[in-house]
């Protein structure tokens, strides 16, 4: 655990509010270095980030400032300790736009349109009004969303999607479709700020309304490019009818703000949607198929699935030719289809997962089968060796976080995935019927159970298999599991 990072965290918190940090809790890592932290006091309650990039805290603080001065929704920056690479910024609670997608189920409800209709109408507000008269010059790596930016996203999908997929294409050709495509797409108007990540983890949502963190990459740009980050992310999953409907509600309101030639913006729209949708690809393949994180490797087929609906229902007025061929070739591969949950709903494999203490030993397999996997939890950073954690299990949000952001247990649980996605599909493929898992650490408690309850739920999602779950510790103490 980073105490010295906590240590600086909590001397500028009580400098700033004249009070102490009476606790540091470890809130879930973002894709990046940047950590933070949820400190509270006797009457305050911050989020302190640590990010060892000077450039991009220097951009964060100053874009924040620039907004806050329009009344725009972002965090408030308190206070900053640049020389120690942390600064304070406002708590905006701990909802954000992706855990309402979580609970949609199957549909897009009327409650949730009505939340993307706020969000894109701030969107605007953002871009025209929060981008004028905003000193581009802060902006990092770089001032503008410009050819070179867009070779950089082009390149990565190249080299991280295209050769790891093991997609063919003539590189002389693919690069200049590459620079042709580029051109095109800066033939809109690009005179906005751009926020370049916008989607719905970086949107919070306090007493209803939306507020945006995270814009620390943001530069001049075209008003399209966020509104397809929005509109196309992967696992959100709208429905073409909704997307529609919110791409004319925001040009509604942004005409309001700044005049725009409808059809020459949705021209350029499904441009910019297909270059996201091409960095999307790029972030997933070296995500997943390089680092084979399982999350990343999960969300490829719905990014393919964007893709095919863009190659068959728009036209861009570019010849690109190379591209759209491995694009092509991406949606007809039969590498990335997920696995056909029917297959696991319909068999008689019964997967058996516990969590349990090495004080009392491995629990025996009572299937008549015998043996099964044991994966030893006990190399894992421990948070019950930490006073705010010795009451919690492994299913509350701070041992959760805590174990994301300051032990190896993201790196193990991936590794558990390849080895027991490999021994499910081959037991379904041979029509065996029980599988026994078992997660051990200490005290049962904290790593084991969250471990136990990772591969329960990864299973169940990707498989359809049916699993039984016991926390053999926890449910003596008469846990409701």
């Amino acid at each position: 655990m980073k105490i010295d990072i906590q240590k600086k965290l909590s001397e500028l918190f009580e400098k700033t509010f004249d009070e102490a940090a009476s606790l540091i809790l470890p809130l879930a890592p973002s894709g990046s270095d940047r950590k933070y932290y949820r400190i509270k006091g006797k009457s305050k309650t911050v989020i302190g980030t640590h990010n060892p990039d000077r450039k991009e805290n220097n951009a964060f603080i100053h874009f924040s400032q620039h907004f806050k001065a329009k009344s725009l929704p972002v965090p408030e920056v308190f206070a900053e300790d640049l020389d120690n690479d942390i600064y304070l910024q406002e708590d905006l609670g701990a909802t954000t736009l992706y855990s309402y997608l979580l609970e949609k189920g199957d549909g897009f409800p009327d409650n949730l349109i009505t939340i993307y209709k706020k969000v894109v109408e701030e969107l605007a507000h953002l871009q025209i009004t929060g981008g004028d008269g905003l000193n581009y010059d802060k902006c990092y790596p770089r001032k503008a969303f410009d050819t070179q930016s867009m070779l950089w996203d082009l390149n990565y999908f190249k080299y991280y999607f295209l050769k790891l997929a093991n997609i063919s294409y003539d590189e002389d050709l693919l690069e200049k479709d590459f620079h042709k495509f580029s051109n095109y797409l800066l033939r809109a108007d690009c005179d906005y700020f751009l926020f370049r990540d916008f989607q719905s983890r970086n949107i919070m949502m306090k007493s209803g309304t939306p507020y945006f963190i995270d814009y620390q990459g943001g530069r001049k740009g075209a008003l399209q490019y966020d509104l397809a980050s929005l509109l196309w992310q992967s696992k959100a999953n709208i429905p073409h009818p909704i997307r529609k409907e919110l791409l004319n509600h925001y040009l509604d309101h942004a005409e309001k703000l700044t005049k725009i030639d409808r059809d020459k913006f949705i021209e350029y729209y499904y441009g910019y949607v297909l270059i996201r949708c091409i960095q999307v690809l790029g972030a997933y393949g070296f995500r997943g198929l390089h680092e084979r994180k399982d999350y990343f490797l999960s969300s490829i087929p719905f990014a393919i699935n964007n893709l095919r609906w863009l190659l068959e229902n728009t036209e861009l007025d570019v010849e690109i030719p190379e591209l759209k061929r491995a694009l092509v070739a991406i949606t007809n591969s039969e590498k990335f289809k997920p696995f056909d949950k029917s297959i696991g709903e319909k068999s008689l494999l019964t997967v058996h997962i516990n969590s349990f203490s090495y004080k009392e030993g491995i629990p025996q397999d009572t299937s008549g089968h015998g043996g099964g996997f044991v994966f030893d939890c006990r190399f894992i950073h421990n948070p019950g060796r930490y006073e705010p954690y010795k009451k919690l299990t492994g299913r509350d949000e701070p041992v959760i976080n805590f174990l994301k952001l300051h032990s190896e247990m993201g790196d193990f649980l991936n590794q558990v995935y390849l080895i027991v996605d490999k021994a499910v599909e081959n037991y379904l493929e041979r029509s065996f019927t029980n599988l026994s898992i078992n997660f051990g650490c200490t005290g049962g408690q904290h790593r084991s159970v969250f471990s136990a309850d990772s591969v329960t739920k990864h299973l169940k999602e990707k498989y359809g298999v049916n699993v039984v779950l016991h926390h053999l510790v926890q449910e003596r103490k008469n846990w409701v599991n």
